[in-house]
Order: C-alpha cells, then sequence, then structure tokens
C-alpha cells in the first residue's frame, strides 16, 4: 500500500525552500505530476519525483 501524500505539505515545503508564492508552486506541481502521471504504469513515486522536479525547475528559475 502506498504512503499517502499530503499536497498541502508538499507545496508549503517547496515554497519554503525557493521563496516562492504557494500559488505559483501548486500550479508547477499540478502540472508535473499530472505529466508524470501520465502513461505511469507505477506510481508509488511520482509525487515524490515531481516535488523533486518542481523544486529543480524553481531553482533554475532564480539562477537566470
Amino acid at each position: 500500500m502506498a504512503a499517502q501524500i499530503n499536497v498541502e505539505e508538499i507545496v508549503e515545503s517547496i515554497a519554503s525552500e525557493t521563496r516562492m508564492p504557494k500559488e505559483t508552486v501548486s500550479e508547477l506541481y499540478e502540472k508535473t505530476l499530472a505529466e508524470y502521471r501520465d502513461g505511469a504504469r507505477i506510481l508509488d513515486y511520482v509525487a515524490l519525483l515531481a516535488a523533486k522536479r518542481v523544486r529543480d525547475d524553481l531553482r533554475q528559475q532564480k539562477r537566470h
């Protein structure tokens, strides 16, 4: 059984780490999560992978 992921906690954590508005992070996370879920056969780590990608993308944006 997969662990329950709290999306709000993930969004708040990323927003805090990247100093971005929660609304921006939430939109990006939901979009990324949908992309990862589309066609995925195993969903156990999709939420964690999406969170990592969002963090990385936002950090890259701040560097440019």
